[in-house]
């Protein structure tokens, strides 16, 4: 009977050489013979960093009860019942808070009427070599642009910022005025996109009444006809600036329509302030309305510096 014979020199040097072919078919033929991953050779390009905002606040009740009572002077005549509710607002329906979300007010006096918006908007890039912050300028300085307003500020004309001071008006990204205030009643009528599209621009950056380019024969604002123009914002987020549209002359009644537009990291606020008067020859106040869209809007910045 044979036996067999087993021979574990013989062995070892076999599975050695199995492993040394092994290595060579991997290899890429470098000079140690070695291999190399293509992708580490390269090097992966870091991913552009996210933004400073996960979420957005939640708009109708961002805003200060009192602040409201103010800019909507004809819900202090309510019963307490519809006060209330006048000044819980109605919020825009989303699908998605942590990216847009938008309210809006309205206030009928004998005096005329009164609406308001506030839209946040929290923008995301979707290429990871753009940051959200990088993208939100871009989408800014496109509204900006389509509101007709400055990149800077004109010669002469105010910024809120002093002589050399390299603030937002020195950045060409802002954008174009928020959603435009609806014509028909109730707080519904304040149209605006919602879903991420970006609020219609309320304008065409027309000059307030009484100023230069402005329609004809209206009574000039109180103020500076310069300070009023439709211009770039200082010291309010990281770039703003604010819109001034009169409705032409010869509608029923003029309207007057504020827009304060800022950016904020990822995140663009934009604010629609809107007066009709009752009188049909009455023109609202261009300083009036601006002061206070510009109050608002900077409490709501510090809200988001919190």
């Amino acid at each position: 009977m044979l036996r067999k014979v087993y021979l574990p020199g013989v062995a070892a040097l076999l599975v050695a050489a199995v492993a040394a072919g092994t290595a060579g078919c991997t290899s890429d033929g470098g000079p140690d013979g070695s291999a190399t991953d293509a992708k580490a050779a390269g090097g992966a390009l870091p991913a552009a960093q996210p933004g400073r905002y996960r979420t957005l606040l939640e708009p109708c009740g961002a805003v200060d009860r009192g602040v409201l009572r103010d800019m909507l002077p004809g819900v202090v005549t309510l019963p307490k019942e519809q006060q209330r509710q006048a000044l819980q607002g109605t919020a825009q329906v989303t699908y998605d808070t942590d990216r847009r979300a938008a309210c809006s007010w309205k206030g009928n006096s004998p005096g005329g009427t009164h609406q308001l918006r506030v839209d946040f908007e929290r923008v995301v890039s979707y290429d990871p070599g753009v940051s959200d912050e990088a993208r939100a300028q871009e989408v800014f300085a496109r509204r900006q642009a389509a509101a007709s307003v400055p990149l800077t500020a004109a010669p002469g004309g105010r910024t809120d910022e002093s002589p050399g001071d390299a603030g937002p008006s020195a950045t060409p990204a802002p954008s174009g005025s928020g959603p435009a205030l609806g014509t028909q009643a109730g707080p519904a009528a304040v149209t605006g996109p919602a879903g991420g599209s970006p609020p219609a621009g309320s304008g065409t950056g027309t000059a307030p009444s009484g100023q230069p380019g402005g329609p004809a024969g209206e009574p000039s604002p109180s103020g500076s006809a310069a300070a009023l123009q439709p211009r770039v914002l200082a010291g309010l987020g990281d770039a703003a600036f604010l819109d001034d549209v009169l409705d032409p002359a010869g509608s029923a009644a003029q309207r007057r329509t504020v827009s304060v537009v800022f950016r904020t990291s990822n995140v663009i606020v934009t604010l629609v302030y809107a007066q009709r008067p009752a009188a049909p020859a009455a023109v609202p106040d261009s300083k009036e309305l601006q002061e206070k869209t510009q109050a608002m809007a900077r409490r709501l910045a510090e809200q988001f510096d919190d």
